[in-house]
């Protein structure tokens, strides 16, 4: 069933367990809001196997923005057509990101873990790890997967430059920085890993949906 609400542009469309919200941004552009980041996921990859009529499809934490609509009133109707269902995300190809864990910041969030500098790069290295979105920097990947007691919280004065290759936690995200930059993420290590090359039919190492893995080098 669909609610129109108060703002004459913003529809809510209700599918089982999780409502969607479809706002139009500007003339040719809709935002999908869901409920996590697996079901943005999964409400990508739908549309996408779906072919909307679309110029790009871009997932965020808890959204979808999709750009270029020539006919926003018939993506609307689409999209009242998707299950909801999170366990639709396909599986994507699993990337295995050699890190030296000698980070700035290792240790404070070994105390935070309860754990040693080796418990932290093990807890990593057990933990399936998967790209929801890109965002900050290009090629930049928000890496979700870490429970939520293992959340930290980013620094309280950010980094004037972190390295290229920081692999780095904030709140319950993963992240490596491709390019140096300011930062307040919590420094655990580094690679050698290249995260972004424009030259490449994949630009992006991590792009969201690919699966994961921190090995200690």
């Amino acid at each position: 069933m669909r609610r129109k609400s108060a703002r004459g542009s913003q529809h809510t469309v209700h599918v089982p367990d999780t409502p969607v919200t479809l706002t139009r941004v500007g003339a040719a552009s809709l935002r999908a809001e869901v409920a996590d980041v697996r079901r943005a996921l999964a409400l990508a990859g739908w549309a996408r196997a779906a072919r909307v009529a679309a110029t790009d499809v871009v997932p965020g934490a808890r959204t979808v923005l999709f750009e270029g609509v020539a006919d926003l009133a018939s993506l609307e109707d689409l999209l009242t057509s998707w299950p909801g269902d999170d366990s639709a995300v396909e599986p994507g190809p699993l990337v295995e990101v050699p890190v030296v864990f000698d980070g700035p910041d290792l240790d404070d969030v070994a105390d935070r873990w309860a754990t040693d500098a080796a418990g932290v790069a093990a807890r990593l290295a057990d933990t399936d790890l998967l790209s929801a979105f890109c965002g900050f920097a290009p090629g930049f990947a928000y890496l979700s997967g870490l429970p939520a007691e293992l959340a930290v919280p980013r620094l309280g004065t950010p980094r004037p430059e972190v390295p290229a290759g920081s692999v780095a936690v904030a709140d319950r995200w993963c992240g490596i920085y491709p390019t140096a930059s300011p930062g307040g993420w919590r420094l655990l290590g580094r690679t050698t890993a290249t995260l972004w090359d424009p030259a490449s039919d994949r630009p992006a190492l991590l792009a969201p949906g690919t699966r994961v893995r921190l090995v200690p080098a």
